[in-house]
């Protein structure tokens, strides 16, 4: 049976034998949604000036009821007429207000999304660690959960778009911030799409999105780059916020099982080969306090999924940030990708990322590991569905489930993993009663 999310046990309305619109309705009067009180204050101040009403017809007009009931016949008579004409009153300023400031909506579709507002509200306070794709797609599906969402960006990234504001204007490269922007919007409209437009002509223009170039601009305006995205997450109504792992200037360095060490996300994929180390450059960089304060007041924290090398763990090498990854008594999660990575993760399973997670880190990074078991056709991609070998992963538990999206084999489907993300929360908020 479906329940509400701090049910006792009461049976929802969503499966009682009223019609789906009301039960809609009738959801607004659970406990904590803010609209009773509102509703009885209307109530009360309509009582008010019903009952001065009457006393003006009595004083002014003498009128008075027949004596033809006993007295407490009468008093329930008036109450319950007095109760019709509240409600009259009430529905009556609904009906009149309803064109002009609720664009007509049905009122069962205000009470759905004032309902929804209110359990987003009271969602776990989620932390998601990442970049690239995979976080946005991610909290994609999380947003419809909590409003209560922090995700730390990395700022790794010197190729594309996002590389070359970097160079050119020296801002913290902004493409990863846009996409997780966009995806934790209220709502994904004509102006997030304004947001993900690339210019696909023009000199100096081709090739940026304009979402990167906004942020840049209002950087360089607000002399900030959290104020920046402060200002982006109010233009595009964002639930949650976005927050840098850094606000230095992060280069990437890796080590190849052959010797060689090369710098740059975007030389690092492109060289290939097996990574036996990474590192931040430089490796004392100052973490970005809002996000420290994000983790350690977190209920859970959900690492990737993402580039395992060069968009998760950019982040955890930030000695701040591993740090409060340590103290945090949030439980962790690690998203382990549904496919491996060209460049990066070729032949891993999933206890190899977990492993290579824990080599750069500590070993008690992760609490949980959610990985996909659905089987995958990849096409003509290079690389090869992450399976798990059966090696046992050490005091951490392995969740498989189907995480897959047909239209985009080697990405996560955003309510899938949204799901299984909900599902460990729910798991350790029923631990954390017991």
């Amino acid at each position: 049976m479906r329940r509400d999310p701090d049910s006792n046990g009461a049976r929802h309305p969503e499966n009682s034998a009223l019609p789906r619109r009301w039960r809609k309705v009738v959801r607004l009067l659970y406990p904590g949604v803010g609209v009773k009180r509102w509703a009885a204050a209307a109530a009360f101040g309509i009582a008010v000036c019903s009952i001065g009403l009457a006393y003006l017809l009595r004083k002014f007009f003498d009128l008075t009821f027949p004596d033809f009931l006993p007295w407490y016949f009468e008093g329930f008579l008036l109450l319950a007429v007095g109760g019709l004409a509240i409600l009259l009153s009430m529905y009556g300023l609904y009906k009149t207000l309803s064109p002009v400031l609720l664009a007509s909506r049905p009122i069962e579709n205000i009470a759905e999304t004032i309902f929804n507002r209110w359990s987003r509200g009271r969602g776990p306070r989620i932390v998601a660690i990442g970049g690239g794709t995979g976080l946005s797609v991610l909290l994609r599906g999380l947003k419809a959960h909590t409003d209560n969402l922090t995700a730390i960006i990395t700022v790794a990234d010197d190729g594309g778009s996002s590389g070359r504001l970097r160079r050119e204007l020296g801002v913290i490269p902004p493409g990863d911030f846009r996409n997780c922007l966009v995806a934790m919007s209220d709502d994904e409209s004509l102006l997030a799409e304004l947001f993900q437009y690339r210019f696909d002509q023009g000199d100096g223009l081709k090739g940026h999105s304009f979402g990167n170039l906004f942020i840049a601009a209002m950087t360089d305006i607000t002399q900030s780059f959290e104020e920046a995205l402060l200002e982006s997450s109010r233009v595009l109504a964002v639930r949650g916020r976005v927050a840098p792992a850094t606000l230095e200037n992060l280069n990437l360095r890796a080590r190849f099982s052959d010797g060689a060490v090369v710098d740059g996300e975007s030389m690092i994929t492109k060289r290939g080969g097996l990574i036996e180390r990474l590192d931040i450059v430089p490796r004392d960089a100052q973490a970005f306090q809002p996000a420290i304060e994000a983790i350690e007041d977190a209920e859970l924290i959900v690492i990737g999924p993402g580039s395992l090398y060069t968009s998760i763990l950019p982040n955890l090498l930030v000695k701040d940030v591993a740090d409060a990854m340590r103290r945090t008594k949030a439980a962790k999660v690690y998203v382990c990708n549904v496919a491996t990575e060209a460049g990066e993760t070729q032949g891993y399973t999933v206890a190899e990322h977990l492993a290579t997670l824990q080599q750069h880190t500590f070993p008690e990074i992760v609490d949980y590991v959610v990985a996909n078991n659905e089987p995958l056709d990849l096409g003509s991609y290079i690389g090869e569905p992450v399976v798990s070998d059966g090696r046992n992963l050490i005091d951490v538990q392995l969740n498989l489930t189907d995480l897959t999206d047909p239209d985009h084999p080697i990405r996560h489907h955003s309510e899938k993993l949204a799901t299984a993300v909900m599902d460990v929360s729910r798991n350790v908020r029923r631990r954390a009663v017991a």
